[in-house]
């Protein structure tokens, strides 16, 4: 089902491609929708009814946005405009009984009103399916490519660039599930292929963007228990190789690593549900003055159900990601957050959200800190339009040496949206 209920931030209206569930099990002791937020909640009033097309069904869609952003290159200095994004797509979906395949195509026209330096366009075409092998087995996969732009608040954005940062990313991914009775066991390979594109500084030379080109396999496996037909415990295991295509010395970040963890998925009573692990982490690089990262890992997200009307969600990380800053192999970022969605009416949400996040540079004195605040307000005139009005206020402190730290700033988005589904 596609539904007018999500951010207009996002732009999206509740999937931005077609998902699959699992096929139904009702006997599986892994089933967790005991509790339905309030973005899930069917609303059948506004609920594309999607067009016909033998065993499958098409959901086109439209979203345009406006946008007033006082901060369009994210620095200390600020520069206001205007943006208009249009944004179409298109969702296929299957409607067999068993087995699913699906398709997605989706663009993002940006222009801005004084800066055309800004102006771009984003694309985004993907295929998934999923096989049904037998109760509670299935091979899901999914294949992709996109042509994105790399936003000016991204902490790797190069503060210079008299435009952004254009890059493409083509992944794919497949995944078995196998449950016995009270065990499933879920194993995983994902593919990922970065190509950056170089740009240039105000002095009109090039910012070489190459160096960040790479590919990323992960692999991993995860074995849960189901102690009971609401509650699982489980260990997962993931590995990663980072492949990066230069060689240049200082700048080959070409790496190994993996996060071994426990933890549980809950959805009890009619006031909870989530998903929660702690664990260890590791990265170790090829290059020997990269001094190896590890520690504590950490990821969770946990939905309190005061009532029906409302949902409210606090999440949290501790990950190793990638680093652009000269002389630093990657760094510790630690997130938190909390969320709110209310159903005033049925046909109108308001949400409203909160992260902080702290990235700890590796090999130099740099520490990166953020916080993120943003306010939506959903109104869903019918199964074909949606208006959407949104807040975001982002603030980003980055202390330590003056050769090493980023960018501070803040930045306030004002934006209105408008989406039409068939």
């Amino acid at each position: 089902m596609r539904l007018l209920t999500c951010s207009a931030i996002a732009a999206c209206i509740a999937l931005s491609a077609p998902q699959f569930a699992q096929a139904q099990d009702l006997g599986s002791n892994f089933k967790r929708d005991k509790n339905v937020s309030v973005r899930q909640r069917p609303r059948p009033d506004y609920e594309a009814a999607g067009q016909k097309a033998g065993g499958f069904t098409l959901y086109p869609r439209v979203t345009v946005d406006l946008e007033h952003n006082d901060n369009i290159y994210a620095s200390a200095v600020k520069v206001s405009d205007e943006i208009w994004r249009v944004k179409p797509e298109l969702a296929v979906r299957s409607d067999w009984s068993r087995n699913a395949l699906g398709f997605f195509a989706g663009g993002n026209i940006i222009r801005y009103g004084d800066n055309s330096t800004e102006n771009a366009e984003e694309f985004t075409a993907s295929a998934n399916g999923r096989i049904d092998i037998e109760r509670g087995s299935n091979i899901t996969g999914q294949v992709q490519t996109q042509s994105l732009v790399e936003p000016r608040t991204n902490p790797s954005a190069p503060q210079s660039a008299t435009t952004p940062v254009k890059y493409n990313l083509n992944s794919g991914s497949i995944v078995l599930t196998k449950e016995f009775n009270r065990l499933r066991v879920l194993g995983r390979l994902e593919d990922r292929d970065y190509n950056y594109k170089d740009v240039r500084n105000k002095s009109g030379g090039v910012i070489d963007q190459d160096f960040r080109d790479r590919n990323e396999f992960v692999y991993g496996g995860r074995a849960e228990y189901a102690v009971s037909p609401d509650t699982a415990i489980y260990v997962a295991a993931t590995g990663n190789k980072k492949s990066y295509d230069t060689k240049v010395v200082g700048q080959d970040r070409s790496s190994d690593g993996y996060v071994v963890g426990a933890g549980a998925d809950f959805d009890v009573s009619e006031l909870v549900r989530g998903d929660i692990q702690v664990g260890y982490m590791k990265q170790s690089y090829d290059y020997a003055q990269f001094k190896s990262i590890s520690g504590f890992n950490a990821s969770g997200r946990v939905e309190w159900f005061p009532t029906q009307l409302t949902t409210v969600g606090i999440n949290g990380s501790r990950t190793i990601e990638e680093s652009t800053a000269p002389r630093s192999q990657g760094f510790i970022s630690t997130n938190i957050g909390a969320s709110i969605d209310h159903e005033l009416l049925r046909n109108v949400l308001l949400s409203a959200a909160y992260s902080h996040g702290n990235d700890a540079y590796k090999g130099i004195d740099r520490t990166d800190k953020r916080d993120n605040f943003s306010a939506t307000a959903s109104y869903l005139l019918n199964r074909r339009v949606g208006l959407f009005l949104t807040y975001n206020y982002l603030k980003q402190a980055s202390s330590g040496a003056p050769v090493d730290r980023g960018a501070s700033f803040k930045d306030n988005k004002l934006i209105a949206s408008v989406a039409l589904q068939f």
